[in-house]
């Protein structure tokens, strides 16, 4: 039998503290999803103004990641280099701000980010996962 490593309700929550702290800091209005590794939403967090597609964007942008067990980036840039019949894979948000957590290795979890800049998604989610280690 194996065992692998799970977010906690404390993880979950330092993890949307960091990301609303990250944004605060920057001035962006975003929210925040944070899921387990098969997809599944373990919080959320919407900041003041932050835009309503946010919601879904973040939300299917954590559950790709799991999904994908990898960035999302990853296949927003396979679609921009051509790779166009990737659109028609069965996941809603292949957009950058997907973020796994991972742990010794393994997928602990996804973080997703959305209401800024692609990058600036990325920076959020990457910077909230540091806050668990």
């Amino acid at each position: 039998m194996k065992t692998k490593p799970v977010l906690t309700l404390t993880d979950v929550n330092t993890i949307l503290d960091a990301a609303q702290k990250e944004a605060e800091t920057q001035g962006w209005a975003i929210t925040i999803a944070v899921a387990d590794d098969g997809g599944h939403l373990l919080g959320l967090r919407r900041l003041d103004n932050a835009p309503l597609f946010s919601v879904e964007a973040a939300t299917e942008k954590a559950r790709t990641s799991a999904y994908g067990a990898r960035e999302t980036q990853l296949f927003e840039e396979m679609i921009n280099n051509g790779r166009t019949a990737f659109v028609t894979a069965p996941m809603k948000a292949m957009l950058s701000g997907g973020v796994p957590v991972m742990v010794d290795g393994q997928m602990a979890g996804t973080v997703g980010v959305s209401g800024v800049k692609p990058d600036q998604d990325v920076q959020v989610a990457k910077a909230a996962i540091a806050a668990i280690g």
